[in-house]
């Protein structure tokens, strides 16, 4: 049990895919300037990182070790990843159009996105089982959406502030990321 809170800590705050490892920073800058928005696109990474940890594990320690076909491994992970976002991307358009026309191009992104491809790479490369696979794809996910949702609120507030010319939008955007990794940085001497 202590292993499994140690690994959701480090996952969420430690590790932070966004903040700690900087990977995944397109959706990040892209979909933060309304919480709607973030919020979205935080359930909607959840969903695919979840999917994409189990899928991948399966199929990398039934397919690709079993038959040493360790080298097709970005490959296929790719392919998972695609069809988990084209299943999402159904969905949303189907069900909540809202979210779906706010989330615009940053959707289909979630397929190229690093934070999902790291996060299964980093699963199979630390050897987790199955079930540590799992929870370490969900934390991860909840440390994305936690630092998503954490930032639109920023880039909220930033909004109504008298920012100079020069650092106004991307810029601002920028440094109160650079604030908030550095806040996430903190964690680094708990584990």
């Amino acid at each position: 049990m202590g292993d499994i809170i140690v690994l959701v800590v480090s996952c969420i705050l430690i590790n932070n895919i966004l903040l700690a490892q900087y990977l995944g920073n397109c959706p990040f800058l892209g979909t933060s300037k309304k919480m709607e928005t973030a919020v979205g696109m935080s359930f909607a990474v959840v969903f695919v990182l979840v999917m994409a940890g189990i899928i991948t594990w399966v199929v990398n320690t039934f397919v690709l070790v079993k038959f040493g076909l360790e080298f097709l491994r970005t490959i296929a992970f790719i392919l998972v990843i695609a069809s988990l976002v084209q299943f999402v991307e159904m969905f949303l358009k189907k069900s909540i159009p809202a979210l779906y026309a706010g989330l615009g191009i940053f959707l289909p992104l979630i397929t190229t996105n690093c934070a999902v491809m790291g996060v299964c790479l980093l699963n199979v490369n630390e050897e987790y089982t199955f079930s540590q696979s799992l929870i370490s794809s969900f934390a991860y996910a909840i440390g994305f959406g936690l630092a998503l949702i954490l930032f639109a609120g920023i880039r909220e507030k930033v909004l109504l502030a008298r920012v100079p010319k020069p650092l106004q939008d991307t810029a601002i955007g920028l440094v109160a990321a650079g604030v908030l990794s550095m806040a996430f940085f903190a964690f680094k001497g708990m584990v």
